[in-house]
Order: structure tokens, then sequence, then C-alpha cells
């Protein structure tokens, strides 16, 4: 029990077994106590801990009351301003939104809403820090869950298991049906336990058969093998039989005389063995990849009567093959998407239908030893060779799932994110350098490019040597140029795939407020655009060109927060990153620099007004008013005369009117000669230090409006007198108090209208969806120079420190297969998005042989043959492809299992995310039968 628990209040004497709330004195304990048993269940990372979901509409409250904040909150420095103080306690804990309908049952055998996406609806809490809370709270249900680790080697992952395997029971002796909840790392000994104890019968009679597509596959021997080692897919058909007399129920019946759909078993046959037909629709391996490679860790507990492809044959296309659909296995689509794309690689698919069998490497420390490659292979010869049977990828899927545990489970992912993953990986696995030699970087000292560019590729095949180097990897010219020193880096780097940017998406629209620093002007919002990746200066610079500033004029950049000073954006190389789209950014304008002078800033308040509870209460409104005073320590008569100044520009045409007379000092004073006073309590505050700032002369004047003068964290007021003298540091910080009279006076909504920094919704969002770009425009946007991200910077070898340098690339030679990626989807710690701009691409004819800096008389005119397309927003929509049968020129949908044709004239969509083109050679052109689309036609 920490210091602060021991301080916890018990509530009806703690008594009644324990079921006494306990309530910590503050929210500010229940904080700390929360975040301390965190800490303490992160140093503790192990399989079988337990976790607890709890429903985020509860669990955001609770933030809220305490203080916490969500993780934007924590990371954005902006969590020290005060917390509201009329955040109720939440009530009992309420998981309900999260529950699949409604049930008595508790703990792991509720159900789940199956969409759910932690941090949107749930968060796992540890279970010392889910007692605490019901302790605290009460309420429920409880839903825990347990920790588990995934993946292999060096890629194990901890994962708490949200979603149980869920497995529907058929019981043969009257065809009913149940639900089996149990962890996909449950063993099968595990399994026989739960089944027969659910359906009351002696575990030395069950039988139990995977019933995968109602069809009696593989008898399940009972073994520690792990469910997940077995491709068990969530709500998969398993099949219980009871033995008679020791042996499985006979002649097409089980022992109650049930018909059942049995499966005609095979004979027996070696690891070696390769049977010829075509596959079964269930998708089920053969055992090639578990007992084929010697020393190998798992293995099958299968009775496998699949008809498998082994490594070792070469395997003949049937006639319309290629045109099977892959089930999906549970939000697999991105999956299916991918994998089709590269199921309809020529190339690939020569090289998997031969005997490759010499090329598998195993001892690849970077690969999956092999097993990837099989498993890929063995899906390819079946997707060849069953016709328009859909397959489900069932071996595949556990194979990814256990070299890529961010791939397991059953939520939606990125199809390129597999994409790149997948090629890399057949590549290792595929890789004939069995023992990589070490080579050493040399420093670019002035060679020609030929040279360097020939040097580097041999370097790269010296240690990667595949049929994906030969067919899919490129490589481009890289360029850096340090900014303070202007040393430049030339490198050449393999490829796999280009990733492109989306014009929209190198750019960011920018809206920024200017505001006169002298007064002589009303605010004037400014739209400027910029790079994404660009800094302070460039945003400085298209502000400069857009407002006219005449020579000596200078732009000061400032975040406002809360009505308030937030930052000074005065280094010229803060990236524009750290900038998010929802953040208030200003600049005042001055007719000459600052440096050396103090800034006066002024904020904005309503009069104070009395409330019980909280004391005298003002709030803040409207923008900080920026200008800069030549004395280092001003008088109050010249504070208010430059705040008049400021706010001038806001004068109402009618002020004239008012009662005011006399001028004095260059600035108004009140005819009646009173002067608001301020409020008690927290405007005169007489224990809080002013810090560095200290005001004297207190003789009351005339004035013509009320300032306070306040410290760095507005905590503290105190009025400013015409003869106050005021020293303080560099800045002196002011509250200008808004009474009615001053409402009368002065227009404030110039002050309160402050636009909000691109709207997606705006203007220019919808005509960038309604414009379409071309594939080429979106090729020199990747090739155009920029600046590295700031999280991306290069250590100049020159400068010794890192750099925010230049980055150039050139493409220097491309691959037969080449494959480009348009970055429709953007991701930061604030905001995600997707762009569903029109990309228009050539099918026949793409020449890029303008852009190719090496000529070596390769023809560079390419032919679309997939496309891997994504329908819908971010954190779900639907995954698609179109593919080209080259043998009959024809395009076809693949939609998960559904397979149809489509006209070449529909595959150009807006949902186009992956191009697949192939190489087409020099003295094929003319028969491609398409007019050559060129550059400006795009």
């Amino acid at each position: 029990m920490t210091m602060i628990d021991s301080r916890c209040l018990m509530e009806n004497g703690g008594g009644g077994g324990g079921e006494g709330s306990c309530l910590p004195c503050t929210p500010e304990e229940e904080k700390q106590i929360v975040e301390e048993l965190n800490r303490e269940a992160e140093r503790d990372l192990k399989e079988g801990n337990l976790y607890f979901v709890v429903s985020s509409r509860w669990f955001s409250k609770w933030e809220s009351y305490v203080g916490r904040g969500g993780v934007d909150n924590l990371d954005n420095g902006k969590s020290s301003e005060p917390q509201d103080l009329d955040v109720e306690r939440p009530g009992p804990i309420d998981n309900s939104d999260i529950i699949e309908g409604r049930s008595s049952n508790e703990g792991d055998e509720l159900e789940l809403v199956r969409t759910l996406l932690e941090g949107r609806d749930y968060v796992l809490v540890p279970k010392k820090v889910w007692e605490k809370l019901v302790q605290w709270y009460k309420g429920g249900p409880a839903l825990p869950r347990k920790m588990i680790s995934q993946g292999v080697f060096n890629k194990k992952q901890f994962n708490v298991e949200v979603y149980p395997l869920r497995l529907k029971l058929i019981d043969s002796r009257d065809d009913s049906e149940s639900t089996i909840r149990i962890s996909k790392k449950a063993s099968l000994h595990e399994l026989y336990e739960k089944v027969c104890s659910a359906r009351g019968v002696e575990r030395e009679k069950a039988s139990i058969w995977d019933f995968f597509n109602k069809q009696k596959s593989s008898q399940l021997s009972i073994s520690n093998q792990t469910l997940e080692e077995l491709h068990l897919q969530m709500d998969q058909e398993i099949l219980l039989e009871l033995k008679v007399d020791s042996s499985p129920s006979q002649s097409g019946k089980d022992s109650t005389g049930n018909e059942l759909a049995l499966v005609a078993l095979e004979p027996p046959r070696s690891p070696m063995s390769i049977a010829g037909g075509p596959a079964m629709s269930n998708g089920h391996s053969s055992s090639y990849s578990l007992n084929l490679w010697p020393g190998s860790a798992v293995n099958s507990s299968f009775k496998d009567m699949d008809d498998g492809f082994g490594v070792h044959s070469s395997v003949r296309r049937v006639e319309k093959g290629g045109l099977a659909g892959l089930q999906n296995m549970g939000n697999t689509c991105f999956m299916n998407s991918a994998l089709q794309c590269l199921l309809h690689t020529p190339q690939l698919v020569e090289y998997f239908l031969q005997d490759y069998s010499e090329e598998i490497n195993t001892q690849n420390p970077l690969g999956m030893h092999g097993e990837l490659a099989l498993a890929f292979g063995d899906l390819l010869r079946k997707l060849w060779s069953s016709g328009r049977t859909a397959i489900a990828p069932r071996v595949f899927k556990g194979k990814l799932a256990l070299f890529a545990p961010q791939f397991s489970g059953y939520n939606q992912h990125d199809s390129q994110e597999l994409l790149a993953f997948l090629l890399d990986g057949l590549h290792e696995d595929l890789n004939r350098v069995k023992q990589k030699p070490y080579i050493e970087m040399k420093d670019w000292s002035g060679e020609p490019d030929e040279e360097v560019a020939d040097e580097c590729w041999r370097n790269h095949k010296t240690r990667n040597d595949s049929v994906i180097v030969d067919v899919c990897q490129g490589q481009y010219k890289s360029t850096l140029v340090c900014p303070i020193c202007s040393k430049i880096s030339i490198t050449f780097d393999p490829f796999m795939y280009l990733s492109l940017p989306l014009p929209s998406t190198v750019t960011r629209t920018m809206t920024v407020t200017v505001f006169h620093g002298d007064g002589s002007g009303l605010p004037m919002p400014c739209t400027v655009s910029v790079l994404k990746h660009g800094n302070c200066r460039d945003l400085s610079q298209a502000l400069d060109s857009a407002c006219g500033l005449k020579s000596g004029e200078s732009l000061l950049l400032a975040e406002v927060y809360d009505h308030k000073i937030y930052r000074m954006l005065e280094n010229p190389f803060e990236p524009l990153v750290s900038i998010k789209d929802e953040d208030h950014i200003v600049a005042y304008r001055f007719c000459e620099k600052g440096a050396g002078r103090k800034k006066l800033e002024i904020v904005h308040r309503d009069k104070c007004t009395p409330d019980i509870l909280k004391g005298n209460v003002g709030k803040y409104f409207g923008t900080p008013l920026i200008t800069y005073m030549d004395d280092d320590s001003p008088s109050g008569a010249d504070i208010y005369l430059a705040a008049s100044r400021l706010l001038l520009p806001l004068k109402r045409a009618c002020a004239s009117t008012m009662a005011h007379s006399g001028e004095e000092n260059g600035f108004l004073l009140e005819a009646n000669g009173e002067t608001s006073s301020g409020c008690n309590g927290q405007c005169e505050p007489r224990d809080q230090s002013m810090g560095n700032t200290e005001l004297e002369g207190t003789s009351s004047q005339e004035l013509p409006f009320q300032l306070f003068l306040t410290d760095d964290r507005y905590l503290s007021c105190k009025p400013i007198f015409k003869d106050s003298v005021i020293k303080s540091g560099n800045r002196i910080k002011v509250v200008f108090e808004w009474t009615e009279k001053e409402q009368k006076l002065y227009d404030s909504s110039n002050l309160k209208d402050l636009p909000e920094v691109y709207h997606k919704t705006g203007y220019r969002a919808k005509k960038t969806r309604q414009e379409a770009v071309s594939l080429f425009s979106c090729l020199e946007a990747f090739l155009t120079e920029e600046p590295l991200g700031p999280d991306d910077m290069w250590y100049c070898p020159s400068c010794k420190e890192h750099r925010q340098a230049t980055k150039k690339l050139d493409l220097w030679m491309l691959p037969d297969i080449l494959v480009f990626h348009l970055k429709r989807f953007s991701y930061s710690r604030y905001l995600k998005n997707k762009l569903d701009t029109f990309v228009d691409f050539p099918v026949h004819n793409l020449d890029l042989s303008k852009y190719v800096k090496q000529k070596d008389g390769q023809s560079y005119t390419y032919e679309l043959y997939a496309i891997s397309n994504h329908y819908g927003g971010l954190g779900g929509g639907h995954y698609t492809a179109f593919a080209k049968l080259i043998d009959d020129n024809r395009w076809y949908s693949f939609d998960d299992s559904r397979v149809s044709p489509v006209n070449e004239a529909d595959i150009k969509t807006s949902a186009a995310y992956v191009l697949f083109y192939r190489r087409v050679k020099t003295e094929s052109k003319a028969e491609l039968g398409e007019t050559s689309q060129a550059h400006a036609g795009l």
C-alpha cells in the first residue's frame, strides 16, 4: 500500500467483508495511485498477467475528474493549465456500452462488441488498477483478459488478448451447436478439457475434428500444440465425435446413428512426397513447413487431409487459373488485397510454380527460416491450380501472425504495410547469400555518379540476392545538404516500392491572423501554403510575401492557447510539424526589429463578477496584443499610452459622442475621475508574489480604462496607476479588464473571431477532392527537394551535429516490377486523415525515361497489371484488388471470395492505393494497342 493509499478513508466502516468503498482524500491522490500501479505493471510484463477492459466512455470521465487528461494533453505540455473545478466525480464503472447484447455472465464469458478499437472504445488497465477502481466506484461488469506473447525469435511481443478465440462446437450426437471461448495460446489438451466438460463426455471417448467450411479436414490429436499453431480461426466450426470401442464412429454414422459428412482419409505420405492434384478449398497446407526442415521446433498434430503442394515439384497451371478468391478470415481483406496483387505478378507466378527448393534459406537470421516463403508458395500454387474455388489462406495467416505479431488478431490493417513486410520477408527467406559479408560504408568524395552507383549496387547484391531483388528492387540517388556548413552527402540506395505523396500531402494550408504591433490597422487573417516539413522561417517568409511587408518591417510569430500567449515562435528552425492543425497561430507586425526591447503583452478579461464558491471570477477571451516598449522601466502612463494605441483600430465610430473629455500624456482620461477598482481577492492578492516584476507608485489618478499587472501564470493581479513604475524582465504581462463601458467604446469582436487553422471540411479540401492529380505530379512531389523532418535529422560529419538537412531524391535504376504506394493516409500524434483525391494514372505506356538519371538503354515504359484499393475511411473501410490475367489480357475484380470481370475503363477510381506496374520491353511498345499518354495530358 502506498503512502497516499494508507490515508484513504473507508466509508461504511470498511466492513462488509471488504465491500466498503476506499475513497482517497482528493482526485490527485487517485491519479497518483493509478499512475504508480501502472508503472509497477509495466515493470513486470509477462505472459499470463491479468488486465481488465474498461469502457472509454466511463474512463474518460474519471480522467477528467482527476485531471489526468488524455494522451494528447499529457504530451503537448498544456496540461499544466488549471483544470475545470466543476468536473463531477464519475458514477459507478459502466461497461455496458462495450458488451454485445445483454448477458448475466461475467468475465471472459461476456461477448464484447466486435468492432471495438483500443483507445477509442476501451482502455486496458492492470489488475491492481481495476481493483482500486472497483473499491472506489464499484460497478462493472468485470472483463478480465490475459496477456499473451506473440511472434518468435526477436519479434516476440506482449499483447492483451481482448478477443479470445471463439469456436463453434457441433456435437455429432444431436447436431447441436454451442460456443467455446478459449485463448488461442491454449493447447489442444486444454481444448479437450473444456469441450468434454461443457458437453459432459469422457475425454477418452472424445474425438475433435477441424470442421472448417463444414468439412472434416483434420483430426485434432491431444497434444501441447497451441490452437494458434493449428491455424484455428475465429468463429470456426469444430466437430465433436464419440468413439465406440476405442475407435471413431464407422459407416458414416456416429455413436447415436447420426449421418456424418466423412471425408476419405489419404494413405499416409512421407514429409518429402509431392501431392500433385488440385488443392481442396479449405486452404489447409500440407505438413511440408513442419517436417521438411530438420530441427523444426513445431510438430504437426494434424492428420492432414488436404492436397498441398510440395516445394520440390513444378506445378502446371490449370485453364483459367488465378481466378480463385481468398476467404475473409476476419477483417483480412487488407491481406487478401495485397496477396492477390502479388499472386498475379507474372515473374513471381513463374518462379513459385517451378522448383525453388534450392533457394530456400533456413539459416538467415533476418528471415523466417523459409516458412513464410513456403507458405506463400503453397498459396500461390493453390490459387493457380484450383480453378475458381475460393481458398482460405489459414496457414499463411498463421505464419504471418507468427512472424509479424502486428498483423495477428482480427483488426483491420494497412495493405501496404503488409506488402512491405511480405516483400522483405520473401527476400530474406529466398536470399541466395548464406553468409553476408561485412561491407564498410564509404563517404562520397566527388567520384562520378556512375562509379558510385555501380559500387553501391554491387555491395548490395553481395549481401542481398533473391528473386525479389531480381524483379522488384531498384535504386535511387539521395543527396543531402547541410543547412549550416553546406556539406554534401550522396548515397545510392535500393528500394522495393516508391511511396508517393499526393500533392496536397506535401504542403499544408495555414491561416494566421496578423496584428499590427503599432495599432495602425485591424487584425487581418492571412492564408498561406507551406511545406509540411518546413520550419517557422518558411511560414514567416510566406506571410511576408502574402502581407506585402515593406523593407525594415518584421513579423513576430506566437501560439495562442486559452486566450494567452503560450509560446513565442522566435526560433526560425522550429519545425512546423510541432504546430497542430487546431493550434491558433498569430503574427504581430512591427515597423522595426524588436531586438533588445521589452515586450508588452496585453490579455483580455471580462470584468470580475462575484461568485460564492470561487470568489471573484473574470473570463479571459480574445487574442492578446503585443507591442514593444522603449523604456526598461516604463511608467504606468507609458503602459496606458501603448495600450491606447493598440486599441485605436478597435474604436467604434460612435465613440466620440461618449462621455470622454480631456487628453493627457497622449491617452484619454475619464471626465468624472472614476477608476475601476478591480476585483478584490483575485485581482489584488496580498500574499502572492509578482515574481521578477515590481510595481512602484500607488497614486490613484484618472484613467481611461483599467489595466492590471500580472505574473507569468496569470495568478496574481495588481492595478496599474498612471505614476506607477514597472520593473520587470523582458516581458511585461498586463490584463485589460473589459467593462460595459469598454465594450461600448471598442469593438472586441475583432479580438474574438480568430480563424481556425485549415478546416478539412472547408473549401480547400473540397477543391482537392474534386480536382484530379496525375501520377506524374505525385512522382515529381516525391522527387522535390525538401527539408528532413525533425524526427529524421541527419548527422553531419563536418559539423559533428544532427542537422535538419535538405534531401533530394533522383531515380537511378528501375526494376522490372515497379510498385507505387499512394500516401492517402496521414498519421500524426494529433491527427489522422485519409485523402480521397482521384489520381489519374496510365494503364498503358507509363513512360518514366525522363525521370531516370541513368541512361543504360533499358526500356522505362511500364504497363499496369494490379491495383490494391481501399474504400471508406480510417479505422475500417474495405480493401479489394483489381488484377489482370496477362494470358487473356482481361481485368478481374477480387473482393475476398468474390471474383468477377471488370472493364479496363472502370479500374481507375479514387480508391486506388497501391499500383503495380511491369516493364514493357522496347520491342513490345507497338503491340500495346493504346496511344501513348503524354505527360501534359494528365
